[in-house]
């Protein structure tokens, strides 16, 4: 069946949502934003009014999870609602123009939602790959605009951490040039833009945020308003305050077009905080949680996530149980009324948790695994109990010793994950064990 004729049946389907009646769907998609870097998620110390409206006006998770704890894997992820592995995005695609990354016959959110008649739009980050056909026209975006590697310069657009001369900035498959103009505010000119010129009819729109990821470019208003504070949480923080002024604009664009009860805003980071030195060694916040960017403890995978539909779904409310990245997928396509989710994912539509809260999780096992090879780290959470193989601590709470090959913690009596109970539940590690490497033979299915 080909795309027309297909469109054509999941419209005339779709009857219990008219064309009018179909929502419109915005996911916000944060980078490097930590655990508890939202004041409704725990921050004390930071300026965030438009994500903690976010939450007031929906509902919040509190054991969320990323599928990956670094960029391109949970990017994969949420946009196929799969695991990275199924996805065939293990690890980082190449920053290089040419370089192929998600392979096409893979099926995004962007290609479900035009199939159903929605126009799409991918702004900001993309990351998925930079070669023809991986870049997001031709991954189900009908508007683009952002860069294709994992970061860029605020200002001029080039390659962030090496070159030289790697100028990263596209519209609709075609390199163009705004120099000078600062990315996040065109991001937000952007999409505000494309959702004047799609009112009429519903739209799905990726607005992948490039920060807080280095470099730390926040604006002189904020750097002024945490002038005081010690570094390098003052540079963080610059940032994500300036990041919620840019959600707060668009959100507020929103509004002002009488859209609001007809969107759908989902938000979330794509993993834990960075450490990295070029973030100056760190700034985002983890609480109590050990780990951060490219670790499998909490720190490096558990992120704040909201989502939020005025008048439709629970508001101001938060949600306990697990769910995952790899959720949007199913549970925005059931909320907007799609029926063409019929292909093998991995994500479950949480639209009942969102709803109840008391309603199970509907994930009795999750799994994590980052690249390849003998050595790569993995985790696999069941219940209460989770446990790490080859774990990594980018945190530096802890050391790690040859005798935490095998991790078991117990999340309900010690979040931090700081005791390992592995030579202590012997059984419990042989269960966890096996259903890892069970689930590593089965996750290559397509």
């Amino acid at each position: 069946m080909d795309k027309l004729l297909l469109a054509l049946v999941i419209v005339f389907s779709t009857l219990t949502i008219s064309q009018g009646q179909q929502p419109n769907v915005i996911l916000i998609y944060t980078d490097d934003q930590g655990t508890i870097d939202v004041n409704c998620f725990g921050a004390k110390d930071l300026t965030t009014p438009h994500m903690d409206r976010l939450a007031d006006r929906g509902v919040k998770f509190t054991q969320f999870y990323s599928a990956a704890p670094v960029c391109s894997p949970s990017r994969a992820a949420v946009m196929t609602g799969r695991y990275p592995q199924r996805a065939q995005i293990p690890g980082n695609v190449s920053s290089h123009h040419g370089h192929a990354g998600m392979p096409a016959s893979q099926i995004t959110l962007a290609e479900i939602f035009k199939e159903a008649g929605y126009a799409t739009a991918h702004i900001g980050k993309w990351h998925l790959g930079y070669d023809e056909a991986t870049m997001p026209t031709n991954q189900g975006f009908d508007y683009s605009f952002g860069h294709m590697g994992g970061c860029i310069d605020n200002y001029s657009h080039f390659f962030y951490w090496n070159g030289p001369n790697r100028h990263d900035l596209w519209k609709n498959g075609h390199e163009i040039w705004r120099d000078g103009a600062y990315f996040p505010q065109l991001m937000v000119d952007e999409a505000v833009g494309f959702i004047k010129a799609h009112q009429e009819k519903p739209f799905f729109m990726y607005f992948a945020l490039n920060i807080p990821h280095y470099p730390l470019q926040g604006t002189e208003k904020w750097r002024q308003h945490y002038k005081d504070m010690e570094a390098p949480r003052r540079m963080y923080a610059t940032l994500i305050s300036t990041m919620d002024e840019m959600i707060g604009q668009l959100v507020t664009e929103v509004d002002r077009l009488g859209l609001r009860q007809d969107t759908i805003i989902v938000f979330q980071s794509d993993h834990g905080h960075s450490q990295e030195e070029r973030t100056f060694g760190g700034g985002g916040s983890a609480g109590i949680y050990r780990g951060a960017k490219f670790s499998l403890f909490e720190g490096g995978i558990r992120v704040p996530a909201i989502i939020s539909w005025p008048g439709h779904l629970p508001e101001g409310e938060s949600r306990d149980q697990l769910a995952t990245a790899v959720d949007w997928y199913p549970t925005v396509a059931k909320l907007a009324g799609l029926k063409n989710v019929s292909h093998r994912i991995d994500g479950q539509d949480i639209s009942t948790l969102i709803r109840s809260a008391d309603a199970a999780s509907p994930h009795p096992v999750f799994h994590w695994q980052t690249g390849g090879g003998k050595n790569a780290a993995w985790a696999v959470r069941k219940g209460d109990w989770k446990l790490h193989g080859n774990p990594k601590d980018t945190s530096n709470k802890a050391p790690l010793t040859a005798d935490d090959k095998l991790f078991l913690a117990n999340l309900k009596d010690d979040p931090s994950e700081m005791k390992n109970l592995a030579k202590a539940n012997p059984e419990l590690v042989a269960e966890l064990l096996e259903l890892h490497q069970d689930w590593v033979k089965e996750v290559e299915k397509q």
